[in-house]
């Protein structure tokens, strides 16, 4: 499966009082690489896929994580980010964070593909990924940026 890593260094205000980085940070630096995953995979941002794959997003409906060690104040870290399971409008996000050659964190995050509900445009409905995204995430592709 296609896999895009990159580095993030943590700033103040990822921290908490003891100095580490407040854990729902790292929930938001997931997204972010999430929506980068897809970016690098299609060669589009996220605004241009709901215009070009005529879709609203792809909600999160579950997620965890397993902290193994602390980042702290002016760390940079390694986010490797992948596709774990894909399936007709699901898919299965995997996130490991690296401090240099230690895993520090395995994350997970299951997402839907959704547009617009066809009765109700006020609503969202699952639909099928798009057979060129499907592709191309399970290219054999590592791409750091």
């Amino acid at each position: 499966m296609f896999v895009n890593r990159r580095t993030v260094r943590i700033e103040w205000g990822d921290c908490d009082p003891a100095g580490i980085v407040y854990y729902p940070r790292y929930f938001a630096m997931f997204d972010h690489s999430t929506a980068m995953l897809l970016e690098v995979a299609t060669g589009l941002t996220k605004y241009q896929m709901t215009k070009h794959y005529d879709f609203v997003g792809f909600p999160m409906i579950d997620t965890g994580a397993k902290f193994m060690i602390p980042s702290k104040f002016g760390d940079d870290i390694v986010i490797e980010t992948t596709i774990s399971e894909l399936g007709k409008s699901s898919f299965t996000i995997s996130h490991k964070v690296w401090k240099g050659d230690a895993l520090a964190i395995e994350a997970h995050e299951k997402r839907v593909w959704v547009g617009p509900h066809p009765d109700d445009p006020a609503k969202i409905k699952s639909k099928p990924i798009p057979d060129e995204v499907a592709n191309k995430l399970r290219g054999k592709t590592t791409v750091d940026v």
